[in-house]
């Protein structure tokens, strides 16, 4: 029994506590106000809706999986990388061909439905854990010869192959997320600020093309109407009507269960997407404060195990993982507060999904081990740390 105890004991101490509650307290504040959102979908003698039921569900099983994970060496992980990726785009490949878009947009295919059990599952959100992962060791790979322009254009073909298969699909979002991580990757890899100079000179001269060719009038008008949003009111309902909502909260809001936005209905994807106006209307500007912190406060945490790696490729995924939860917080606000056209992303831990809140856990998994196995060890008997694999020893 003695023995058991010291064992927790050493377990306990080697977990990244800071990490772990920040995750859960914003995951609990997630479901509680995706609760107030639904409430009136509830059905008659249920406790949750079902879309509070799902992520509660979906939260349980993510934080049993990142436990599990956190006691896995990373360095076994790595070696799974062949795996990790192929069976990533094996899943965005079966969603092209088989997915199923939103009721919005029918038009795009970015869930996979399970059997006829009714429950869907996004494959963009694991691909980004998936990119993480491998992205990371391809640059430790490479990490010697950053300087020759071959390897620049050999990571810029590993971006761009999650990239142009989420864009394809129809989640113009996630193809964005994932920019943001291929850039702070690089950028913490330490790639010469020329490529940076000669990728943002690309950028603006495909701009025009991109603008012709690639969006369609949605999208540009969703652009055009944060300049014009008198010109453009029925695309700019959504953020309008957010917005309202927001300021209806003022500083303290007008409680949970009681905005009366929310509780309407009027503003659109308020559970998903709009979730941010939510807060803003029955927690008030505190409310949004306390959000913002949260999240702060877990990409500073990652950036902080990153600095303290003493793994390369671990330190790459940590940031990784930072500008993720830091890229669609900003995208995700920067749409409900109109300084950004609607886009289409979830603000990390507090929207409603399974699928994103289940893989976001997967990832903090792969963080918690990081942490663990980046300190001296005792062992214990709840790690494993011995494992052959047909990718490597």
């Amino acid at each position: 029994m003695q023995r058991i105890l010291n064992t927790l004991k050493i377990a306990y101490r080697e977990t990244d506590k800071v990490l772990l509650l920040l995750s859960a307290a914003a995951s609990a504040l997630g479901i509680l106000m995706v609760a107030s959102v639904t409430l009136v979908f509830k059905e008659e003698g249920s406790l949750l809706s079902r879309d509070a039921s799902t992520m509660l569900l979906a939260v349980a099983l993510g934080l049993f999986c990142a436990i599990v994970i956190s006691f896995i060496d990373y360095n076994l992980i790595f070696k799974l990388v062949p795996l990790i990726g192929g069976v990533c785009l094996l899943l965005m490949f079966a969603t092209l061909i088989f997915g199923v878009g939103p009721e919005s947009r029918p038009d795009a295919k970015t869930w996979l439905m399970l059997g006829s059990s009714g429950l869907y599952f996004q494959p963009s959100e694991l691909l980004k854990i998936g990119f993480i992962i491998t992205f990371g060791i391809h640059i430790e790979l490479v990490q010697d010869r950053l300087s020759q322009f071959k390897h620049i254009v050999f990571l810029g073909i590993h971006a761009l192959i999650p990239i142009g298969l989420v864009a394809v699909s129809g989640d113009m979002g996630s193809a964005l997320v994932f920019v943001v991580i291929f850039i702070v990757m690089m950028f913490f890899a330490g790639v010469g600020m020329r490529y940076f100079l000669i990728g943002l000179a690309a950028v603006c001269a495909l701009l025009p093309f991109a603008w012709k060719y690639v969006l369609d009038d949605i999208q540009r008008n969703r652009f055009l109407g944060l300049f014009y949003p008198e010109l453009y009111e029925d695309i700019m309902y959504q953020q309008q009507v957010g917005m309202d909502a927001m300021k209806n909260g003022g500083l303290t809001g007008q409680g949970l269960f009681n905005g009366s936005y929310t509780q309407a209905g009027v503003v659109p994807e308020s559970r998903n997407d709009m979730i941010f106006s939510a807060f803003g209307e029955e927690l008030g500007f505190i409310g949004c404060f306390v959000v913002l912190a949260i999240l702060v406060g877990i990409t500073v945490r990652l950036i902080q195990n990153g600095r303290k790696s003493r793994n390369n490729a671990a330190a790459l995924m940590c940031y990784g993982m930072a500008a993720m939860i830091a890229g669609q917080t900003v995208i995700n606000i920067g749409m409900c507060l109109m300084l950004l056209p609607v886009i289409g992303i979830t603000l990390p831990y507090y929207s409603a999904g399974g699928s994103s809140n289940l893989c976001l856990y997967i990832g903090i998994g792969l963080m918690l081990s990081i942490y663990r196995f980046d300190k001296e060890q005792e062992i214990t008997n709840f790690r494993y740390s011995h494992l052959t694999t047909p990718f490597g020893n």
